[in-house]
């Protein structure tokens, strides 16, 4: 007989049960949350097709170790389950093991794909940078404030901010003096974060070089190495996307459609995914329409819809298509044409 079992996972225990191919309760057991625990609580189960569980802060960690035990362990997407465990009267980890068990057994899930070691490794590292950037950023602000209300005027200067922070310690904070320690405590700061951040940035270039799609992708103006590393570790794998524009709808760059009888309306994008691969495309975007780069047809495309709905709109609607062109590039092993060729 067919056997599916459910996860409730949380941080502390882990809800388990155990259902037949009739939809039957066999097994209800709550373990520590670890894989071996959990393999225990199912040893001697014959004919187990399927375990479901949510994803979740724990749902990596626990989805390869149960895959290196040889266990059909399958990660479905939160947002889907959840709108099947609504359904029940009530809200506990032992009902929601059941629920999940029963998706699993009726098959009315959304497979969730888990990405590589070196992925997760790349998205770290990036995310790493982006808190220190900025927590860099609010201690320049923070500065150019307090300065202002001693009268001080930061401005901009050649040399960037530290060289202009110096000038003001030096001269122009006479006028408030137990001002100076506490500019210079944040200065610090700061100059402490640029240097981690020098030690990340040569991280990613290290690995930019190691890695054909993501040079690959530096050929496209605007694409940097962070750009393309946050796009090839958020795909992971290129066959995972039978069409390439798909990948714009996979990073939430596609607007969001509405229907019921009479009404049809597109919204704003849909914003699902990954929010951080989602801003570098759209400051990869921003370079390409604002700097001076190479000029491409994608260029002209993306200023012909800044004339007519705004910079704002055009920028989205390029990040898209770079989404699109990124993942056709790698799939293809083709660089980056300015021009479209004619067929």
């Amino acid at each position: 007989m067919k056997h599916y079992a459910g996860l409730d996972v949380s941080l502390e225990t882990t809800s388990i049960c155990v259902i037949d191919d009739s939809g039957k309760i066999i097994i209800e057991k709550k373990r520590p949350t670890c894989p071996d625990a959990i393999m225990g609580a199912l040893d001697g189960l014959d004919g187990l097709e399927k375990i479901g569980m949510e994803t979740g802060p724990l749902a990596v960690w626990l989805w390869n170790e149960l895959k290196k035990r040889a266990a059909p362990i399958v990660c479905m997407d939160a947002r889907h389950a959840n709108a099947a465990l609504k359904m029940m009267p009530n809200k506990t980890d032992r009902a929601d093991a059941a629920g999940l068990a029963q998706i699993v057994r009726t098959g009315w899930y959304k497979e969730v794909s888990i990405k590589s070691h070196d992925s997760y490794l790349i998205r770290a590292l990036l995310a790493s940078r982006d808190v220190l950037v900025g927590v860099r950023v609010r201690l320049e602000n923070q500065i150019r404030g307090l300065l202002k209300t001693f009268g001080v005027m930061f401005g901009k200067r050649v040399g960037g901010f530290a060289r202009r922070a110096e000038e003001i310690i030096a001269g122009e904070l006479d006028v408030a003096p137990e001002m100076r320690m506490i500019v210079e405590t944040l200065l610090n700061a700061r100059n402490d974060i640029n240097e981690k951040l020098k030690g990340l940035d040569k991280r990613v270039r290290s690995l930019a070089r190691t890695s054909a799609p993501v040079r690959l992708m530096m050929s496209v103006p605007g694409v940097g190495a962070i750009t393309a590393l946050s796009v090839v570790s958020a795909i992971d794998n290129v066959e995972r996307f039978r069409r390439s524009s798909d990948v714009a709808a996979y990073l939430g760059l596609t607007p969001r459609r509405y229907e019921s009888g009479e009404i049809s309306r597109t919204g704003r994008i849909t914003k699902r995914g990954s929010r951080l691969t989602r801003t570098h495309l759209f400051e990869a975007a921003n370079a390409l329409l604002t700097r001076k780069l190479k000029e491409s047809d994608l260029r002209e495309w993306g200023l012909k819809i800044a004339k007519t709905s705004g910079f704002k709109k055009a920028k989205v609607a390029v990040a898209r298509k770079l989404a699109t062109i990124l993942h056709a590039m790698w799939k293809s092993n083709s660089p980056f044409r300015q021009h479209a060729v004619a067929a």
